[in-house]
C-alpha cells in the first residue's frame, strides 16, 4: 500500500513537467489533483435536457391461429365466445416502440431515427423534466434512418441542443452517448470515437458512421453522440452484438448528414433533396486497381453515367476512379455518396479523379435530380393482386430516392399497404411494372386503368434487383 501511495504521489508531481510535454493545444496528462477531479457533468447539464423519450404507438391486427379453421369459425365467430379461454383476444393491439430523440430548436423540432417512429400511429414525446408531449412527424428519410418530429404545442419555448460538425472529430476524442436504453431512463455513458467513416455496415444507404464504444443499447437509438463542447456530433443509431446488449461497438449518424435532413424540413419540403451526381459507382478492389494502374485499392469507380446528369455535363467517363471531394479522401463508394450529399444545393464541386493513371481535377454542378416527368402517385385499388400499392412514374429524381431501382423509365411501386392484397401477393417497394396481362406499362394511368378492371387472372411482369419476373397470379 505504501508503495502504491508513493507511486502516486511521484506521478502527480511529475505531471506538471508531463504536461508541457505535448505540442501547444495536443492532448496531456491531468497537471493537478484538481484536474484528476475534473468531471463531465457541465456537458451532461447543458446537453440532457434536450434529450427526450420517443415512444410510438402501432395498431396492428392479432388474429388468433385457430380462427383460421373454418370449424372453429363456425362455432365461435370472428371473436369467438367469452367462455372459451383464448378466443375472446381483441382483433387489434398496441405495439409500442422506445427510442430517443434530441430537440435541436427551441420550437420544439426533434431529430430521432426513422426506424424508432416507423409505420406509428402515435407518437409520445416525454421530456428529462417530465413534461409529455404529443408529436408529429414532419419529414422522414429511410434513407439516412433519420425523422424529424415537431412538439404538438403552442408554447414553443424548449430546451435545444446545438449541432456540431462531425468533420472535426478524430479518432480518440471523448464522447458522451445520451439516450434511454431499455426504458429505464435518461442515461449517459461515456466512451471515445473508436473510427471514423465506417462504411458498408448495411445500416442505411448512405453508410457513413461515427463509431464508438461509449455503451449504447436498445432505447438509445435516436439519442445524441455528444463531444466534450457539449456539441451533437452524431444521432445514435445501432450496435453491432450478439448478446442484443452493449459490446462496445456502436454506429451514430454523423451531424453533418442529420444536418442536411434537418434543414430540407425547416424548408417545408417533404423530400430530401441532395445533390445528384447521374454515374454508377464500383467499389473498388486489389484486381481492379491492378489492372488501372493504380496503387491503392480505394476510391469509388465510375461505370456508368446518365446522359445530361451533372456528371456526364462535368466530363467524367467510364473507368475514371474518384478519390476525393472537395479535397477530402474517399476510399469507397459509401464514403464518396456521403460527401457528396453532404455538399449544400447550388454551385459545385471538385472532384479529384484518376484517369489512365494520372491525376485529373472534375468540376461537378451541385443540383438535384430532376422530376423528367411528374409522379402522378397513385394508390391503386379494386380487386387486382396489385390492390394497396402506390405506384409513381419513374424519373431520375425517383431513382436516386429509392436507391434499389435499375430500370431508367416506367412505373415503380413506391409502398405497399400493410395486410392489402399487393402485400399478401409479395409486391414490394422499388418493383419496377413493366406489363400486365400482355399490355405495356408506360405510366401509373395505364396502369390504374388496367387494374380496375377485373381479370380471372394476372400474368405480371416485372423487374426487381436487375431480374426480370413474371408470374402469373389468380383474379
Amino acid at each position: 500500500m505504501k508503495r502504491f501511495v508513493l507511486i502516486v504521489a511521484s506521478l502527480l508531481a511529475a505531471a506538471p513537467a508531463l504536461a508541457q510535454a505535448p505540442a501547444a493545444g495536443g492532448p496531456r496528462v491531468p497537471a493537478s489533483r484538481a484536474e484528476i477531479g475534473l468531471s463531465f457533468a457541465p456537458v451532461v447539464a447543458r446537453t440532457a435536457p434536450a434529450i427526450v423519450n420517443v415512444y410510438a404507438l402501432k395498431t396492428t391486427q392479432r388474429n388468433n391461429p385457430l380462427l383460421d379453421d373454418p370449424f372453429f369459425r363456425r362455432f365461435f365467430g370472428d371473436r369467438g365466445g367469452p367462455d372459451v379461454p383464448g378466443f375472446d383476444m381483441p382483433r387489434e393491439r398496441i405495439q409500442r416502440s422506445l427510442g430517443s430523440g434530441v430537440l435541436v430548436d427551441r420550437s420544439g423540432i426533434v431529430v430521432t431515427n426513422n426506424h424508432v417512429i416507423d409505420g406509428a400511429d402515435e407518437i409520445r414525446l416525454s421530456l428529462s423534466d417530465k413534461r409529455e408531449f404529443d408529436a408529429e412527424v414532419v419529414l422522414r428519410d429511410p434513407r439516412t434512418d433519420i425523422a424529424i418530429l415537431k412538439i404538438k404545442d403552442g408554447k414553443a419555448d424548449f430546451p435545444s441542443a446545438t449541432l456540431g460538425s462531425s468533420d472535426d472529430l478524430q479518432v480518440g476524442d471523448i464522447v458522451l452517448a445520451i439516450g434511454n436504453p431499455f426504458g429505464v431512463g435518461q442515461t449517459v455513458t461515456q466512451g471515445i470515437v473508436s473510427a471514423l467513416a465506417r462504411t458498408q455496415r448495411g445500416i442505411t444507404d448512405y453508410g457513413f458512421f461515427i463509431q464508438t464504444d461509449a455503451a449504447i443499447n436498445p432505447g438509445n437509438s435516436g439519442g445524441a453522440l455528444v463531444d466534450g463542447a457539449g456539441r451533437v456530433v452524431g444521432i445514435n443509431t445501432a450496435i453491432f452484438s450478439r448478446s442484443g446488449g452493449s459490446q462496445g461497438i456502436g454506429f451514430a449518424i454523423p451531424a453533418d448528414m442529420v444536418r442536411v435532413v434537418l434543414q430540407s424540413a425547416l424548408a417545408g419540403s417533404k423530400v430530401v433533396r441532395r445533390p445528384w451526381l447521374g454515374a454508377d459507382l464500383q467499389q473498388m478492389t486489389p484486381d481492379l486497381a491492378e489492372g488501372l494502374d493504380v496503387v491503392r485499392p480505394t476510391g469509388a469507380l465510375v461505370q456508368n453515367i446518365f446522359p445530361g446528369s451533372p456528371a456526364d455535363k462535368a466530363g467524367l467517363r467510364a473507368g475514371d476512379l474518384i478519390v476525393t471531394v472537395a479535397g477530402l479522401e474517399v476510399d469507397d463508394p459509401d464514403a464518396f455518396g456521403f460527401r457528396f450529399a453532404t455538399r449544400p444545393l447550388g454551385g459545385t464541386v471538385d472532384l479529384g479523379i484518376v484517369r489512365q493513371g494520372k491525376p485529373v481535377t472534375v468540376r461537378v454542378a451541385l443540383a438535384p435530380a430532376p422530376e423528367t416527368v411528374p409522379r402522378d402517385e397513385v394508390l391503386l385499388q379494386g380487386r387486382s393482386p396489385l390492390s394497396g400499392a402506390t405506384v409513381v412514374n419513374l424519373s431520375p429524381a425517383v431513382i436516386e430516392e429509392m436507391r434499389t431501382i435499375d430500370a431508367v423509365k416506367g412505373v415503380v411501386i413506391l409502398m405497399v399497404e400493410e395486410g392489402s392484397p399487393a402485400e399478401r401477393t409479395s409486391f414490394r417497394p422499388g418493383d419496377v411494372i413493366i406489363d400486365i396481362n400482355g399490355t405495356p406499362i408506360a405510366t401509373t394511368a395505364d396502369l390504374q386503368r388496367i387494374t380496375r378492371v377485373p381479370a380471372r387472372s394476372w400474368r405480371v411482369t416485372l423487374q426487381r434487383g436487375g431480374r426480370v419476373i413474371s408470374a402469373l397470379l389468380p383474379g
